[in-house]
């Protein structure tokens, strides 16, 4: 299998390939490493590779044999280092396999290697220190979006069509707005955290993936969703496979539009206007489509200052936790800048300020929910502008205390965590790219609390009617072969 061949399949196509008997686990996986070579110095995505040591069997999964990349944060390999992109944790070496990882063994996917990540997950943007920068492959000049912002520029250059991802503010809805790819979030207690933590980040991290097709992530999430022992949260089972749900009918759906971002955030005219087309595409599909104003329960200072309180505070018994483990210096030659700030800032949030934040998440949690009673799903932007100039992110961040980064981050994407926070489920959807750029433009949708099946069913129609994976992005493997 060439690598012209090897990118034109989706992760389901790549696996029926193989079932078929037309092309071996062994000649994708190396397609997959030849990907990776390729495209490597001109992204940056992928830190490290290892030789795979599971033999899949063809056909035993809807996944089984596809090359897959999991993210340097959020589920560990046993044997394989997990350095939280933190000289922090440099060379560190995972003793066990996360229930994720497992439940990935089993579903057949060989998983060959560790995408970058921004130190501790902890930007919107990945330049840590330990790798250097993540570059788009759309604008290599660009940013890759963070956190999952490896996982997003390998999946989006070719290296893999799907990859592992984690969201705790959207670190993977927002890597699928920049690298025009498919991202969902699940529910809160989808996809079991454990065994070594019960929830991440207080209940707003969730495990995930970004993929090239919506299918990919429908098979994976069947494959990896379900409750362990011990896990604090439980999804209500699905009414079915969730890849059963994305060629099934949408219906007519009531979306609401919420077209300003909460804060005040303006959305540039590029952004606006990928909106905007996007509801003509709602409406052109026989959905009931307005704008609708989306009440939190709380006011956005509040709900800053609740996840300034909630992001640090875990940061903070992390990084302990991290430095007490590995015998290192909590100081500015094992943690950015930024990171450093928001650990101390951490530092100084007591138990009844942690448990006042937590309240703020019940409130909007249940704001939410009195809001998807009455509306199937709310469109967003994923992003109010499109993908930025490496550094613009980072620049004067030395310069913030811990909340005033959290600030920063909600500033520049202040449409995505509230999901984290209310524990409902969203997508990014690149549904359309700005014309004038041909950067991607992600559209978000959210729904109600266990609601996946509605999303996918909702993106499969989007998929079938724009189809987006014919665009190709300047940086892809095999498409100096395919000219």
């Amino acid at each position: 299998m060439d690598l012209t061949e090897y990118v034109r399949h989706d992760g389901v196509g790549l696996a029926r390939l193989m079932a078929d008997g037309e092309v071996t686990p062994a000649e994708v996986e190396a397609a997959a490493r030849e990907a990776a070579e390729e495209v490597g110095g001109r992204v940056g995505a992928v830190v490290e590779t290892w030789p795979a040591d599971d033999v899949p069997v063809p056909g035993s999964s809807p996944l089984a044999g596809v090359p897959f990349l999991v993210k340097d944060i959020g589920t560990t390999v046993a044997g394989r280092r997990t350095e939280l992109g933190s000289r922090l944790a440099a060379g560190h070496v995972a003793p066990a396999d996360s229930f994720l990882t497992r439940r990935l063994r089993r579903g057949g996917l060989v998983t060959f290697g560790r995408t970058a990540t921004p130190e501790l997950a902890y930007s919107i943007t990945t330049e840590p220190v330990l790798y250097g920068p993540v570059r788009n492959p759309w604008d290599p000049a660009r940013s890759a979006g963070g956190s999952s912002g490896g996982a997003g520029a390998a999946v989006a250059a070719g290296v893999v069509p799907l990859a592992h991802a984690t969201d705790a503010a959207g670190s993977l809805r927002i890597p699928a707005s920049c690298n025009g790819l498919f991202g969902l979030k699940p529910s809160r207690g989808r996809v079991s955290m454990g065994p070594d933590a019960d929830e991440v980040f207080s209940g707003l991290a969730v495990q995930g993936c970004v993929s090239r097709t919506v299918r990919d992530s429908a098979a994976l999430l069947d494959l990896v969703c379900g409750p362990e022992p011990g896990d604090p949260h439980t999804a209500p089972r699905p009414f079915r496979p969730f890849l059963e749900e994305v060629t099934r009918p949408a219906g007519t759906l009531r979306v609401g539009v919420l077209a300003g971002a909460w804060g005040g955030r303006r959305t540039s005219a590029p952004v606006a206007d990928a909106l905007t087309r996007t509801v003509r595409l709602l409406e052109s599909l026989g959905h009931r489509v307005e704008e609708t104003p989306v009440g939190l329960g709380t006011d956005w200072e509040g709900f800053v200052r609740a996840c300034a309180r909630v992001f640090t505070a875990n940061l903070a018994a992390t990084v302990d936790a991290l430095a007490t483990a590995l015998g290192r210096p909590v100081d500015s030659s094992t943690l950015e800048a930024p990171t450093l700030a928001a650990y101390h800032y951490g530092q100084g949030v007591t138990g009844p300020r942690l448990l006042a934040a937590l309240t703020v998440r019940n409130t909007v949690a249940r704001s939410l929910a009195e809001y998807f009673d009455t509306y199937d799903v709310l469109l967003t932007p994923t992003l109010p502008e499109l993908p930025m100039p490496l550094g613009t992110y980072t620049e004067g961040g030395e310069a913030l205390d811990g909340a005033g980064w959290i600030e920063r981050l909600l500033d520049r994407a202040p449409f995505t965590t509230v999901f984290n926070v209310a524990g409902t489920p969203a997508m990014s959807v690149p549904v359309t790219a700005d014309a004038e750029t041909g950067l991607p433009a992600g559209m978000q949708f959210a729904a109600g609390y266990g609601r996946e099946d509605l999303l996918f069913r909702l993106a499969g129609q989007l998929e079938r009617a724009l189809p987006w994976t014919g665009r190709t992005p300047v940086v892809r493997a095999g498409a100096d072969a395919g000219r």
